[in-house]
């Protein structure tokens, strides 16, 4: 008998022990709501106003300085060794130099690129942010009117991604491609939580399928469970797969599938959010990116800079949300740094990094 009041009273704390930790997972109200889809349906997003105020220093980029006369002598033919920002004036070039050092080297200074020559391109951190301030310029110019548009012109400085780091905090690197094994066999990348997956378990190659490869979502059937033999059909693994890129949109967003999806109509595009959209560029964004801009770079790096895979760090919707829906708040950084909006490239075109297939992403909105 005494041994049965005593394992009572062990689950009775126990229980509410458990329930102690359930409360303390939950945040209290009030939240504020934002209604992204019909009345009835349960469609909105949350935003806890205090989550929101201890971010706020992370989400808030360093003050711009005054904007530079456009007058004078061009960069290029003042400075030896300039190819980036030749085409901006001298009061220009320094200005957005200094900004520069603020966004991404405010501790190590001017040296963390140049050596006493400051022409010199010996440092391969003066290689690779040659073509980094490349490719801002050509994210601004390019990309303004797809994705970047949700945040009312916003653009990007080397800040959204760097965060006054010499490496972006959110970058991430390939795995090794040999499976990992174990007594219950071939875990296929994954198993294992990571944040690329928002610490669950699936796999974690989903960046490298979505973000890097031009990979289709195959997350929605018309039948019931399918195999990769059925006509048209996906394996269990490759929807495990879109589920985990999913999951990380959410994490680096924090927020819930109702910012992109109507939950009555997952597959409707029609019926959406326009959020989806905007994340379906996105994803193409991040492709151009990884492919066109960050792979190339591999071998200015040396070794002790590259991934387990031998691969450089590359970018996901996390490296610039920083879990927020709108990086640093949606600031209009093209209006504050005009230094960094390239010219548009003629043969531009967004379907060229993975089209859905769907006439609705094709100008008709």
């Amino acid at each position: 008998m005494m041994e049965g009041r005593y394992l009572t009273r062990s689950l009775a704390v126990g229980a509410l022990a458990a329930g102690f930790l359930v409360v303390a997972g939950c945040e209290r109200p009030p939240h504020d709501a934002e209604q992204t889809g019909p009345r009835g349906t349960g469609m909105y997003v949350l935003d806890n106003p205090r989550i929101l105020e201890s971010r706020l220093d992370l989400h808030t980029a360093p003050e711009a300085r005054p904007l530079a006369s456009e007058d004078g002598p061009r960069a290029g033919e003042v400075f030896e060794n300039v190819q980036a920002l030749a085409d901006i004036s001298e009061a220009q070039f320094w200005r957005i130099k200094e900004e520069m050092t603020d966004w991404v080297a405010p501790d190590e200074g001017c040296t963390y690129c140049h050596t006493d020559d400051l022409a010199s391109d010996e440092k391969y951190q003066y290689r690779v942010a040659k073509d980094m301030i490349k490719m801002n310029r050509y994210l601004n110019a390019n990309w303004s009117e797809t994705h970047l548009a949700s945040t009312n012109q916003a653009g990007v400085t080397c800040y959204t991604c760097h965060r006054g780091e010499p490496i972006p905090p959110a970058s991430w690197h390939s795995e090794s491609e040999s499976h990992l094994k174990t007594g219950f066999g071939d875990m296929q990348l994954q198993n294992l939580i990571s944040e690329k997956t928002a610490y669950t378990a699936l796999p974690r190659d989903a960046l490298d399928a979505f973000l890097v490869d031009h990979q289709t979502i195959p997350i929605q059937g018309s039948t019931g469970l399918r195999t990769a033999t059925t006509p048209r059909g996906k394996s269990l693994h490759e929807s495990e797969r879109s589920v985990s890129l999913m999951m990380h949109i959410s994490y680096a967003l924090d927020t819930g599938c109702t910012l992109c999806h109507n939950v009555s109509r997952w597959a409707s595009w029609e019926d959406s959010p326009i959020g989806r959209e905007i994340a379906w560029h996105g994803i193409r964004m991040a492709r151009d990116i990884n492919v066109n801009w960050m792979i190339p770079l591999t071998d200015e790096y040396p070794e002790d800079a590259l991934g387990p895979a031998g691969d450089v760090g590359k970018v996901s919707c996390q490296t610039c949300h920083n879990k927020e829906r709108r990086p640093l708040y949606g600031e209009e950084f093209l209006e504050l740094y005009p230094e960094l909006v390239g010219d548009p490239d003629p043969d531009f075109d967004y379907l060229q990094f993975g089209d859905l297939g769907t006439d609705l992403l094709k100008g008709s909105r």
